[in-house]
């Protein structure tokens, strides 16, 4: 049974990999052994002897160190050890291990065995030190919920939640949005051939090894971190949560990414620095700010005026009986008021989907409006659209690349990652209807079509003050 067995161990691809490394330990046995041939025969004085078995264990220990270790070296999960083993010294562990190199030189000049045993403890609590890191944050489990709707420039609280599932305490724990990416390992398709003799002709040369060149990276980490801040949990008891509010801000829209966490500890002697990587990834969309500038304060009361107008103007449902204007048209001439008062009277009607807002937001081209004029424009588009929103108005939005989805939040994303760039104006393809239009963009006046004249209010976006006159039925800002 045991033949079976030890051929079903090693008849697969690790095969070699075993079959190396026993060929090292026999190489190695044998050098050790003609270390000591050399030893025995340096005592005897025989100096012919004592070089040839140094030379031959030299060789032997070289010839393993070439041919045994790329090879295993490679076969090891050498990203993984390292993620494992991923420590940092800090100020105060240099000095330390400055101070125990002097006590090590001291020691070896001197020969005195307490140095050697003062060396030997100063290195165990070094040793000590990386042990209990890695024990302290092995069994710790990190959560974090962030707001379902996030606002540039509004403070917002994130949730940061730290579990121990061990019995054993853990202390002084960092949670880190700022952690190193792993490195990772990018193979060459060329091989690099060490041979020897090298002077001689390739077929002729003896000693040959064939290895692959590895090359080291970090990987780009994200451009917009959602945290990059620190929390501090002083303790953690065994078996227990703790959690911690964290205020956020954010100064720009746009989408945020974290692709992991961090948990950093120096205990216990703060000699090495212990991060412990977390694969949490998250993604934040931070909409534009919603805050009603002047601009906007200004613009507001003719928007309203306008659309309070255009609602008033159109229906089947009578409104109010007024005045006879000279503009009004003579088939809404109320006669029964006309003769109890001896002057024209005119009906209005109300609409019967009356309220119905369309915000259109005509992305400009970068050479039209671009830097921070275009950001004012983004967070115009995101104020009106949340204002009219708030007003109970029945609002959709329109916009090139935007589907016709009536949500005030889908809109506020579109403008949170939108970008100025050449395209279609959406004002050519946009239909009359009966909604309303108020529209926002960088076309010069006198491109607009006519069709939208009477039911729309523009807002020309040039970055100049807002001023307005009356054109068309409508009344335009420039």
């Amino acid at each position: 049974m045991t033949v079976p067995v030890f051929r079903s161990r090693f008849h697969f691809p690790e095969r070699g990999a075993w079959l190396r490394f026993f060929g090292a330990l026999v190489g190695l046995a044998l050098a050790f052994s003609a270390a000591l041939f050399s030893t025995v025969a340096s005592q005897s004085g025989n100096v012919m002897a004592t070089a040839l078995f140094a030379s031959l264990a030299l060789l032997l220990a070289g010839a393993v160190g070439l041919t045994v270790v790329p090879y295993l070296a490679r076969r090891v999960a050498i990203d993984r050890w390292w993620r494992t083993m991923e420590f940092d010294v800090t100020r105060e562990g240099g000095l330390y291990l400055g101070v125990v190199l002097l006590v090590g030189i001291a020691a070896l000049n001197t020969g005195n065995n307490l140095l050697f045993i003062l060396v030997a403890a100063m290195l165990s609590a070094v040793v000590v030190s990386g042990l209990a890191s890695v024990a302290v944050l092995r069994g710790l489990e990190l959560s974090v919920r962030f707001p379902v709707h996030v606002f540039a420039r509004s403070p917002v609280t994130a949730q940061l939640s730290l579990h121990n599932r061990l019995r054993l305490p853990s202390f002084s724990i960092s949670v880190t949005g700022t952690v190193k990416r792993p490195r990772r390992r990018r193979v060459r398709a060329r091989a690099v051939e060490f041979t020897f003799p090298w002077w001689r002709p390739a077929a002729r040369r003896w000693f040959r090894i064939r290895d692959l060149e590895l090359r080291w990276e970090s990987a780009p980490g994200p451009e917009n971190p959602v945290f990059a801040g620190a929390v501090y949990f002083p303790y953690l008891p065994g078996r227990s949560s703790q959690a911690a509010a964290v205020p956020l801000r954010f100064a720009h829209r746009g989408r945020y990414r974290q692709d992991a966490f961090g948990l950093v500890t120096r205990f216990p002697f703060s000699f090495l620095k212990r991060t412990r990587r977390i694969a949490l990834g998250r993604e934040l969309i931070v909409y534009p700010p919603i805050e009603m500038t002047d601009a906007s304060l200004e613009v507001l009361p003719l928007i309203t005026g306008e659309f309070e107008a255009f609602v008033r103007g159109r229906g089947c449902g009578l409104y109010r009986i007024r005045e006879y204007q000279p503009e009004d048209s003579c088939k809404h001439v109320d006669w029964k008021a006309t003769a109890k008062t001896n002057e024209l009277k005119v009906r209005e009607f109300t609409r019967e989907d009356e309220r119905k807002l369309r915000v259109v937001f005509d992305n400009p081209c970068p050479g039209d409006l671009a830097g921070p004029d275009y950001e004012k424009a983004v967070e115009l588009a995101a104020s009106l659209a949340w204002h009219f929103v708030q007003e109970n108005a029945e609002v959709s939005f329109s916009a090139p690349g935007y589907g016709d989805i009536r949500d005030l939040y889908d809109f506020l994303q579109y403008l949170a990652e939108v970008q100025a760039g050449p395209g279609p104006s959406v004002l050519d393809s946009l239909a009359a209807g009966d909604d309303y239009h108020l529209i926002l963009t960088a076309r010069p006046r006198g491109t607009i079509p006519t069709r939208l004249w009477a039911c729309s209010y523009v807002i020309f976006l040039n970055g100049a003050r807002a001023n307005t006159q009356r054109e068309s039925g409508n009344c335009g800002i420039r």
